[in-house]
């Protein structure tokens, strides 16, 4: 591994110490460090853009930052077909990897082969209006259906391979990858699923009945959320981020993507050491 695309947590105060590591790590080692276009301003000027005509191939992804700046950071992976390596600076740090602490040691690792890469599925997402798709994008946590500003419920009509499942008024619907089985969905009561497994998790936020529970679905099926009965604004979220207004018979059309996204496994931790330490299973 030579050459490694850098993206960064723009809100992390002190960048100097990612530079400074960096630029030691080059020296070292030899290696080539590139930046997206959009943190150009960000960063010093020794680090290359990259530039869409003359892409070089890129080795690794190193994600500076918590989970939702590694989810931001997959279609820089999607771009390069470069496997992630998360380096946590934030709160959790669930998806991460190593630290900064650890990254001399993890990238000589990583010089050495002494790592593997584990797949994780995305899905996609279609947002449908009157039978044209009016946006669509691929999620590596979740996409979300749910009302927006107003304290209103929302109908949602669930289909599974265009057979009716059941109908709720609720907050939301959250429709996750295994990868985001231990996220938004898991706070709203959905269960947790090996990162390597390929499935999709339906959770229902809030939901007006007792009897809706969460669902899981194989990720061959299609699943389709039809929203109604809307009394107020409701969007459509992907990844955490909110992507476009969702109106009146609006469909959410997801199923699972072709592509898919690698992350470099440094360690012999397994997800359920990970699960007990930082999300304190069973204590």
């Amino acid at each position: 591994m030579k050459n490694f695309v850098i993206y960064i947590n723009q809100a992390y105060k002190d960048k100097t110490a990612i530079y400074d590591l960096l630029e030691e790590l080059k020296s070292e080692d030899h290696l080539n460090f590139y930046g997206i276009p959009s943190q150009q301003e960000i960063l010093p000027p020794d680090i290359h853009i990259l530039e869409s005509d003359k892409t070089p191939k890129i080795d690794c992804v190193l994600v500076f930052g918590g989970d939702g700046t590694i989810l931001r950071a997959k279609n820089i992976a999607l771009r390069t077909k470069a496997p992630i390596l998360g380096i946590n600076i934030g709160y959790l740090g669930f998806l991460s990897e190593t630290t900064l602490g650890e990254l001399k040691s993890s990238l000589r690792d990583l010089l050495n082969k002494k790592y593997r890469l584990q797949e994780r599925m995305l899905i996609q997402c279609q947002l449908r209006r009157n039978g044209s798709i009016i946006y669509k994008d691929l999620a590596l946590n979740d996409a979300v259906a749910c009302k927006a500003e107003m304290p209103k419920l929302i109908g949602v009509r669930i289909f599974n391979n265009r057979r009716f499942v059941f109908d709720t008024r609720c907050d939301g619907v959250i429709v996750s990858t295994p990868t985001g089985s231990t996220a938004y969905s898991l706070a709203a009561g959905g269960p947790i699923l090996s990162p390597e497994m390929k499935a999709m998790v339906l959770s229902p936020l809030n939901p007006h009945l007792l009897t809706v529970r969460p669902m899981v679905f194989p990720s061959t099926d299609h699943i389709l959320l039809r929203i109604h009965n809307l009394e107020a604004p409701a969007t459509l979220q992907i990844d955490g981020v909110n992507c476009s207004p969702i109106e009146e018979n609006d469909e959410v059309a997801i199923t699972a993507a072709k592509q898919t996204v690698q992350f470099v496994k440094l360690s012999n931790r397994t997800f359920y050491q990970i699960l007990r330490r930082k999300m304190h299973l069973g204590k």
